[in-house]
């Protein structure tokens, strides 16, 4: 699945404020199971506001940011500098990815995979990676439990404004559907770890508004004139469940790291 490289640009302040970060020991276990050592390279490929290269980055590796859309690369950018490391940053998505480029130990994506021709892009990658090298790809999952019920609602109000239309979303539900791991196993990255983390914290009206905001399917871009009845709709389904506003959400991060045998 291939994605236009503007389709995040309205999604930028959002996703770099209100989408869950990765946890320091979850990185810090990728870090260990890798085996990676201070200055060695990584690729974040699909950086967005770069929330796994700025981490990766002050653990001491030497990081460039890849990400089609120039307004993620300034947010990336920005946030690194705010918190004083160095990232090298490139203009560019898995389409753009050359033989002449690395090597690196680490490729990271972080919600990012799934845009991509995985094939292609797992086959340039076994060029770029070092032997001893890496991909680690980084994602969060929802356990369903009470205390996440308010997913179903913002599930609710997005699917009423087209969220399930969106071509990606309903390639998730064809019965062809082939997992990251399915199209890891084929690759010349077959030896899969999966390494996980769970968090649990308060989340006011405000952040889950500002979350669904940032994400494609209902960023402000796509909605157009239909974003002001989106987020009213979704603040007056929210304070049903929770007058005064805070919920709890629960959330698993997950890296799954493949290496070759």
């Amino acid at each position: 699945m291939t994605v236009s490289s503007r389709r995040f640009e309205s999604t930028v302040p959002y996703y770099a404020r209100y989408r869950l970060g990765y946890p320091t020991r979850l990185i810090d276990r990728v870090i260990a199971l890798v085996g990676l050592k201070p200055g060695d390279a990584v690729l974040d490929l699909g950086t967005g506001p770069g929330l796994l290269a700025i981490p990766f980055a002050a653990a001491g590796f030497r990081v460039t940011a890849a990400d089609p859309e120039p307004a993620m690369l300034k947010a990336a950018e920005q946030a690194a500098s705010d918190v004083g490391v160095n990232l090298e940053l490139w203009l560019g998505g898995s389409s753009e990815l050359t033989p002449g480029m690395g090597p690196y130990r680490l490729v990271t994506m972080g919600r990012s995979f799934h845009w991509m021709d995985r094939a292609r892009t797992l086959a340039m990658l076994d060029q770029l990676i070092s032997p001893d090298g890496a991909i680690a790809l980084f994602h969060d999952d929802a356990p369903k439990t009470a205390e996440n019920a308010w997913r179903e609602v913002l599930r609710e109000v997005e699917n009423r404004h087209g969220r399930g239309a969106e071509p990606h979303v309903a390639a998730f539900q064809a019965p062809d559907y082939r997992t990251h791991a399915s199209y890891l196993l084929d690759s010349a990255f077959c030896v899969l770890d999966g390494l996980s983390v769970v968090i649990r914290h308060s989340i006011t009206v405000d952040e889950i508004v500002g979350r669904a905001f940032s994400m494609s399917t209902c960023s402000r871009e796509k909605l157009g004139e239909r974003a002001a009845t989106f987020e009213t709709e979704l603040r007056s389904a929210l304070g049903e469940r929770s007058p005064s506003g805070t919920f709890i959400e629960i959330a698993e991060l997950i890296a799954i790291v493949a290496t070759r045998p």
